[in-house]
């Protein structure tokens, strides 16, 4: 079970959480791969804590489907099912609308200027061929007008499918070629948005994610040819 070579260790006031989001994001940014298998005893080695907060973390992430286990003989990295990219881009894609919209009326300079950040950090993370960072900065970028939705069930049920989304984007695209056009459709976001453009941003922020969903399919259209 490879983990990363050094590890700081895990604050004592916030054990819990702290260990759970530790573990979220290693399985996010693809350090724990889907169908590994994994052991408390060694996680709980590898943090500098006792196996009982692992333990709760790891019910939690079963919870979200994150972790499948099979009682007192194996606890594994849940795999992502094949169709799950069909199942998830055309939520996420329609509430993200549906937040723009919201979003709207209190976007500001500062919100953009947030933004145009995100989208230059992506562009560093293309140039640097690193995926996870390319992928937290596209949540970044999206993330800015998703909490300016300031619709608390709206962001929450957006950051439960980014979770997905997210281990998605880095096990399946290991490499950052992809992002290229995604920091030229963020561009147009921006300006669409600062020209209040509503119609022509939602159009965008689409297409954004038809892209995206489309690089799947193409993935899995590869796939079967090299099979046969």
């Amino acid at each position: 079970m490879p983990l990363p070579v050094k590890e700081t260790q895990i604050s004592r006031q916030s054990i819990r959480e702290d260990v759970y989001n530790k573990l979220l994001n290693w399985i996010m940014d693809g350090v724990l791969r889907p169908g590994e298998k994994i052991v408390d005893k060694e996680l709980a080695e590898h943090l500098g804590v006792s196996r009982t907060p692992v333990r709760e973390a790891l019910r939690r992430l079963e919870d979200k489907g994150l972790i499948d286990s099979a009682a007192n003989r194996w606890t594994r990295i849940s795999p992502i099912p094949p169709k799950e990219p069909e199942m998830i881009y055309p939520v996420i894609w329609t509430l993200e609308k549906l937040a723009l919209y919201e979003a709207s009326v209190h976007l500001s300079r500062s919100d953009f200027k947030q933004m145009e950040a995100a989208n230059e950090a992506l562009k560093t993370a293309f140039e640097k061929d690193d995926p996870v960072a390319a992928s937290r900065a596209d949540g970044n970028f999206h993330g800015v007008f998703i909490r300016q939705s300031k619709n608390d069930i709206l962001i929450d049920m957006l950051e439960q499918l980014k979770i997905r989304y997210r281990r998605l984007e880095v096990n399946y695209f290991e490499g950052t070629a992809y992002w290229d056009s995604s920091i030229k459709e963020h561009a147009a976001i921006i300006a669409a948005l600062k020209n209040g453009d509503l119609a022509g941003a939602d159009a965008l922020i689409h297409s954004n994610w038809e892209r995206s969903l489309e690089r799947f399919r193409t993935l899995d259209t590869n796939r079967d040819t090299h099979a046969n």
